[in-house]
């Protein structure tokens, strides 16, 4: 009975208050002022908390050492090995003052992320707390890291598609083996043209910041090249590596590898030249990998760079002696919103340091993720029905990727496409630039349409395109082809 009120009576009420028969909206609007009411003591919380930080951040502290709680699998001197770096370079350096506050939450920070970087960790949590030594002085605290550490057995089955090929697989993974981020991982697949693969992986870190690890693997695979191939090919190999995370200069690899390699189940039809490769040879090699990328995607990049340089030298034992060098670059750019246009170029040379190149060296070119409206593996020299694999080859490629109109959210993009490449021997009658101008003069070119779908953790390409150029022992591919895997071109 509040309207008859007159001044200096008056009402109350909000005017923006709900009715107080209308419990829903009164129920919702509390809500709302409490949340209000919480986030701004929140926010004040924390700008006072921050303005004492800021206050004090000059405060004399030292740090005395290091408590890490909850790493109930990983060894104590693996965790110091992580850590000394660190608390060296707060307790070391006092002639820049970084004895402090600010110093101490800076050497917390870096060890609660190098944990974090082990990936050992679900969750890592520092507090600075004050020294539980009875001979500590004023100002020396401990830095008290929390943790809870992953599960470390890991086992997966899955079906898979990629690279033109589809397979049933078994990962089994145990993380921290010996107590030191050591990780050991064993595949297991079956598919269609590799019909079996094994890979055993043994990875360890080198060094305290984790950016360098070494790696030891067994590898044992089966691969079918009826395609394009009247044989099969059985590989058995031990590979031992370096890696190393440069950061902005990119990733580096130092890998020797020893593999025996068997040509075999030869078809009937198979050609004189593809039984003169048949039998077992080994190869020793060293090699050298290095890889940068900047793409913001690495299935459908819009803007960004990859670069990756590979060279291989054979001949420290074994059957074959060869250098191999390849070269893969591909750059992207946002031409306008939900538009980019992305530019490829791979090259590769094999130079045999003695007789001729082994067939299990050689490149191949052709197929949806290489080449375009050709055949899988189908350029290049060829002995009857048989693609031989080439010494030197190059492709380039230029697609122009858009949004689907209306729907930008969609994972499917559509894009025009021009390829061009060539896949040749090497004649040993001709000089290196020789090889190379006569490899440049004849390309295959292709162009077409087509749709792109990112399936994570792959990419499906179903295009329509023609041939515009091609050798007569090329593998031509008009209409519509489908082209399934990480890499194209």
């Amino acid at each position: 009975m509040t309207e008859g009120l007159r001044p200096p009576l008056q009402r109350t009420a909000h005017a923006h208050e709900p009715n107080e028969d209308d419990l829903e909206k009164l129920k919702k609007w509390q809500e709302a002022r409490l949340e209000r009411k919480l986030r701004g003591e929140y926010e004040s919380a924390v700008f006072n908390l921050a303005e004492l930080i800021n206050k004090n951040l000059e405060t004399p502290l030292t740090v005395t050492s290091v408590r890490v709680d909850g790493a109930t699998n990983t060894r104590g001197s693996f965790l110091g090995w992580l850590i000394q770096p660190w608390l060296a370079r707060h307790t070391d350096d006092r002639a820049s003052k970084s004895n402090n506050l600010q110093g101490a939450l800076y050497t917390a920070r870096g060890i609660s992320h190098i944990l974090q970087e082990t990936d050992l960790f679900h969750s890592v949590h520092a507090e600075i707390q004050r020294s539980r030594d009875h001979l500590a002085k004023d100002g020396d605290v401990d830095i008290v890291i929390n943790t809870r550490e992953k599960g470390r057995f890991y086992l997966k089955s899955a079906t898979e598609f990629g690279n033109n090929e589809g397979s049933v697989s078994l990962t089994g993974r145990v993380r921290n083996v010996f107590g030191g981020a050591e990780l050991l991982e064993g595949h297991y697949s079956a598919g269609t043209k590799t019909r079996r693969s094994f890979h055993g992986l043994l990875s360890l870190p080198l060094s305290p910041s984790l950016r360098t690890t070494g790696q030891i693997s067994l590898f044992s695979l089966e691969r079918d090249l009826s395609t394009f191939a009247s044989c099969s090919e059985i590989s058995h190999g031990l590979k031992a590596a370096i890696n190393s995370d440069w950061g902005a200069h990119g990733v580096h690899e130092v890998a020797y590898q020893a593999v025996l390699r068997h040509i075999n189940n030869l078809a009937p039809s198979a050609s004189v030249s593809i039984r003169e490769h048949a039998g077992q040879t080994i190869k020793s090699s060293i090699s050298h990998t290095w890889t940068k990328d900047t793409r913001d995607d690495k299935l459908a990049a819009s803007r960004g760079y990859y670069g990756k340089l590979f060279q291989e030298l054979a001949g420290l034992s074994g059957d074959v002696s060869f250098y191999k060098a390849e070269i893969e670059s591909q750059i992207s750019r946002r031409l306008v919103p939900g538009m980019s246009l992305s530019l490829a170029v791979r090259s590769g040379i094999l130079k045999a340091l003695s007789g001729h190149s082994h067939f299990s060296d050689r490149f191949q070119l052709g197929g949806p993720l290489s080449l375009r409206s050709f055949r899988a593996n189908s350029l290049g020299p060829r002995d009857g029905v048989d693609s031989l694999g080439g010494d030197i080859y190059w492709s380039t490629g230029a697609s122009l990727v858009s949004d689907i109109p209306r729907k930008p959210h969609w994972p499917i993009k559509s894009h025009i496409f021009v390829n061009a490449g060539r896949l040749d021997a090497v004649d040993g009658t001709k000089g290196l630039g020789e090889n190379i101008m006569g490899c440049l003069r004849r390309p295959s070119i292709s162009a077409g349409v087509g749709l792109i779908y990112r399936f994570d953790p792959v990419r499906v390409e179903v295009n329509f395109g023609v041939p515009l150029f091609a050798s007569k022992s090329d593998g031509v591919r008009r209409g519509f082809q489908v082209g399934i895997g990480m890499e194209f071109l």
